[in-house]
């Protein structure tokens, strides 16, 4: 399932981080990536205990705690802190699976990465290249969205940015450990909820609305891990 999430941030907020991120520190991004990713990773990045990726960080997450279609579509359990990422000058990081498990550093926690985001500070006009490329059962999906604009999809898809031949492609990214480990367990609550909340929209008093939220508690009840 790869879903799009709009308005993560607001335009005010994407000016903010760019300002910040304008001003950082920027290192190789190879120093989160593994054995294999590093020999396709090419681009830069924040250090992940630098003062503006835990800001910017704390920002995002918050933002995504009042975010009902992140919620709904992730169902997150625990969420990494988000890293922050730069394109430019022909960079790019060729096709890669994501890491299963991920350490959050300083912890004692480790993540399962079920689901990965890819949140866009750079507007398309701002860049050449760049897309986001997932590969699925139904082909490679190419991705480029607008600031502020976020997209989710299955950590376990190969996918690859493409090279940015023109200005930076700056982005946040970071991975979820979902309720619900299956991706096909995970769609079909999310299409439930949808129509759950489309059908209390049109007949917000037919008491199939009550039944169908049965229906999603009780599969959730089966299927979550907490």
């Amino acid at each position: 399932m790869l879903i799009e999430i709009p308005d993560v941030l607001q335009s005010e907020e994407v000016a903010h981080a760019r300002r910040l991120l304008d001003a950082a520190e920027w290192v190789d991004g190879r120093v989160t990536a593994g054995h294999q990713s590093a020999r396709a990773k090419d681009n830069a990045q924040v250090p992940q205990d630098h003062p503006v990726a835990r800001e910017l960080g704390s920002l995002i997450l918050g933002s995504l705690e009042r975010n009902p279609l992140f919620l709904s579509a992730a169902l997150p359990q625990r969420v990494y802190p988000p890293l922050f990422n730069r394109y430019s000058g022909g960079q790019s990081f060729r096709n890669h699976v994501d890491n299963a498990v991920r350490p959050v550093p300083g912890t004692p926690i480790r993540i399962r990465t079920d689901l990965s985001a890819t949140l866009f500070l750079a507007d398309p006009d701002e860049y050449d290249g760049g897309e986001l490329c997932v590969e699925d059962t139904y082909g490679v999906h190419a991705v480029k969205l607008p600031a502020g604009h976020m997209v989710l999809y299955p950590a376990s898809s190969l996918h690859n940015v493409q090279a940015v031949t023109r200005g930076a492609r700056i982005a946040a990214f970071f991975w979820i450990q979902s309720m619900v480990r299956d991706d096909g367990a995970r769609t079909l609550l999310f299409d439930l909820d949808t129509a759950i909340q489309r059908l209390g929209l049109d007949l917000p008093e037919h008491e199939v609305g009550t039944q169908l939220t049965a229906v999603y508690h009780n599969l959730l009840r089966r299927w979550a891990e907490v």
